[in-house]
């Protein structure tokens, strides 16, 4: 399919900033109608996003599984960390139980406090019949402190409760918005990005979304549907002489979602199957990178409900539907196509930016990249 004749929102986000696909990046598998995690039926993204002045570049990011109503209804949920220097709360109880309720936050190293405290707020604010119940929430992070005044306390609870008010199905922003505003990738500016695949089954059809806030990699290592990309645009890396953090510093924070039917297990399985999409990238993991992933299914609504032996609430056996294990391939495939093609998102969406103490991360250059794929700018190869 010729760059002209995508579908707007494979084209486009809803600012209009071009996609991966607009370049004439190849990619593998089919996507959604949005191509972005919201292809989940009840997932939605929101951000609250914070530009203010020479120093403040960070935001949220807020994620709903099941759409805000299904807060109180558990998910079934896998972890994976690839490198553990970074921090995705509420994983030993997703550990532990194979589920996790509430919605997600994703934002910067120091205010994941913040975040799960927002979290906590929103519930209270939103599902009262909630809001005093013991709860773990999900609060991610990766470091923005390059472009961003990191320690400046700027995101706040309201910043928190404001993303996931915001949030929303349909198309999904990408680029420097919410949690992702100050963050670079490969050393370009970086940010969110979001791709989808579906996944035919035993006559239904399931979406597999993945969403990255991504902050890693060094220029040198970025390769996109094959092509070393890093080497051939090796110019106007700023970043490379930054004595900030270690190059390849940084990290990503992957969330996967599906509507097919998964036990938790399944889920972690799916989780592990980022890594694999982030190495066609290029990357190979550093160890000052935090590199954590969750996945879950929305199928089985109800599946997980608490029983109250006080009440009586619940029930005394549960049951579950889901894919055999030897069926799954296919989603695992889906994981590795959707993570590539969200990391370029992430990097095509983007302009150049400027943040704390003047430093500078350029964006991709979308017309070189362009040319070299044989999109709007440039013949084929």
């Amino acid at each position: 399919m010729a760059p002209a004749d995508l579908p707007g929102p494979h084209a486009a986000t809803p600012a209009g900033k071009p996609r991966a696909r607009a370049l004439g990046i190849p990619f593998e598998g089919t996507p959604g109608r949005w191509n972005a995690i919201t292809d989940v039926p009840g997932v939605e993204v929101g951000y609250t996003t914070l530009i203010e002045g020479e120093s403040v570049r960070t935001g949220v990011t807020g994620i709903h599984p099941r759409g805000p109503a299904g807060a109180g209804d558990p998910v079934a949920a896998g972890f994976c960390s690839q490198n553990g220097n970074g921090e995705m709360t509420g994983v030993s109880w997703i550990t532990e139980s194979g589920t996790f309720s509430l919605p997600v936050a994703i934002t910067n190293t120091h205010a994941v406090g913040i975040a799960h405290a927002g979290i906590v707020a929103w519930t209270g604010r939103h599902h009262p019949e909630l809001g005093d119940d013991w709860s773990l929430p999900v609060a991610a992070e990766t470091w923005d402190g390059y472009l961003n005044d990191a320690g400046g306390h700027h995101v706040t609870e309201q910043a928190v409760i404001g993303a996931l008010e915001a949030a929303a199905a349909g198309p999904v922003e990408e680029g420097s918005v919410g949690g992702g505003t100050g963050m670079n990738c490969y050393q370009f500016k970086g940010g969110n990005g979001t791709a989808s695949r579906l996944v035919g089954y035993a006559g239904t059809g399931y979406a597999v979304g993945v969403f990255l806030q991504a902050n890693f990699g060094i220029r040198e290592e970025l390769t996109l549907a094959g092509v070393p990309l890093g080497r051939m645009l090796a110019g106007d890396n700023p970043m490379a002489a930054a004595a900030a953090a270690p190059p390849g510093a940084g990290s990503v924070i992957a969330i996967v979602a599906t509507d097919a039917p998964l036990l938790p297990h399944q889920c972690s399985a799916l989780a592990r199957r980022v890594t694999i999409g982030l190495a066609r990238t290029g990357t190979t993991g550093s160890h000052f990178s935090g590199d954590l992933f969750l996945a879950f299914s929305t199928a089985n609504p109800g599946g997980f409900t608490l029983y109250n032996p006080a009440t009586g609430d619940g029930r005394e056996y549960d049951q579950l539907r889901f894919v055999p294990w030897g069926k799954l391939d296919p989603f695992f495939a889906a994981v590795v196509q959707a993570t590539e093609e969200a990391v370029a998102n992430a990097l095509v969406a983007n302009e150049d930016m400027t943040g704390r103490a003047g430093h500078r991360a350029p964006a991709l250059p979308r017309d070189r990249v362009a040319a070299i794929y044989g999109g709007p700018s440039g013949p084929r190869p």
